[in-house]
């Protein structure tokens, strides 16, 4: 199943208000949101049969749209148990979730404002988003030649399709030259994030991590935050110009995929696999486990 691709796996996909066969769960060509890049998502994680932080995801898809200038015609909790039955449907424990929605094809131009908004919901077995070896050594980062591009040229809190197409670039340039990833810097040339990921540096026993403001302030990055002040780790959020990470002692990086991954190298700059590293690793773990 892992190996197959994405069209032609089995089971069913929640679409526009019911399960259809895997395979029957299509769109037009002529779809806005394949043009014109209209289309939101989220990416989310069940751990033993319970989507982590499920409401959180469904809040902010619904805020990614409105961005985008629709609404999704489905409420926050129609889409919340959507995504449990879409779940249970599948047979699934652990595993990722992606709700999508889009515009559909009524019109085609820049204008859209009467088309359909369109929902689907698929689950499907998700293993480590990076080699499980080297991700307990830290995986090793280039330095993206693409920046995260300024905020009022792009709507950069929405998690929108189109915002990803750097994120490919980046990605598919890294995995040529034997990377596992790709740190990206904004249009100012500060540290922002990983193509997929956002980013943590500890020195001397603090958090340094930059400020989200052209990229998604994660929900994973927030739980990590919240782990942190737990164990009374101090954070510093703030910017981050590169020639720092030179100081900096550890890196990992933190996403719904990637959950927390150590980073052994950025270009030129090394880390370690540390003490606040490895606990943040293991309370991340703990914490998405379901209680009771």
């Amino acid at each position: 199943m892992a190996g197959l691709p994405f069209d032609q796996r089995e089971g069913v996909i929640w679409m526009d208000g019911e399960m259809v066969p895997w395979s029957d769960a299509n769109l037009h060509v002529l779809s806005h949101g394949l043009h014109y890049a209209s289309s939101v998502f989220e990416g989310e994680r069940a751990y033993g049969g319970e989507i982590f932080k499920l409401t959180e995801h469904t809040e902010r898809l619904h805020f990614s749209a409105h961005t985008l200038d629709f609404e999704i015609p489905w409420s926050v909790d129609e889409i919340n148990t959507a995504c449990n039955q879409v779940l249970e449907a599948q047979g699934l424990i652990d595993a990722y979730v992606r709700p999508v929605a889009w515009r559909g094809s009524e019109m085609m131009a820049v204008s859209a404002q009467n088309t359909t908004i369109h929902l689907a919901i698929a689950a499907w077995q998700w293993p480590s988003y990076f080699d499980p070896e080297q991700r307990l050594k830290g995986i090793r980062l280039n330095i993206s030649k693409w920046r995260r591009p300024d905020p009022q040229t792009i709507p950069a809190k929405a998690k929108a399709a189109g915002l990803y197409m750097i994120c490919t670039l980046s990605k598919h340039a890294a995995e040529k030259d034997g990377y596992a990833d790709s740190l990206m810097f904004d249009w100012r040339g500060r540290v922002a994030e990983a193509t997929g990921a956002n980013v943590f540096f500890v020195k001397d026993g603090e958090l340094h991590t930059p400020t989200p403001d052209c990229f998604l302030d994660g929900i994973t990055r927030r739980t990590v935050i919240e782990l942190a002040e737990r164990r009374q780790i101090k954070l510093n959020e703030r910017p981050i110009m590169p020639e720092e990470m030179e100081g900096f002692e550890q890196c990992f990086l933190t996403g719904t995929a990637a959950e927390v991954t150590p980073v052994s190298e950025i270009g030129p700059y090394r880390f370690e696999v540390g003490e606040i590293t490895r606990t943040l690793m293991e309370d991340y773990h703990a914490e998405v486990l379901p209680k009771g």
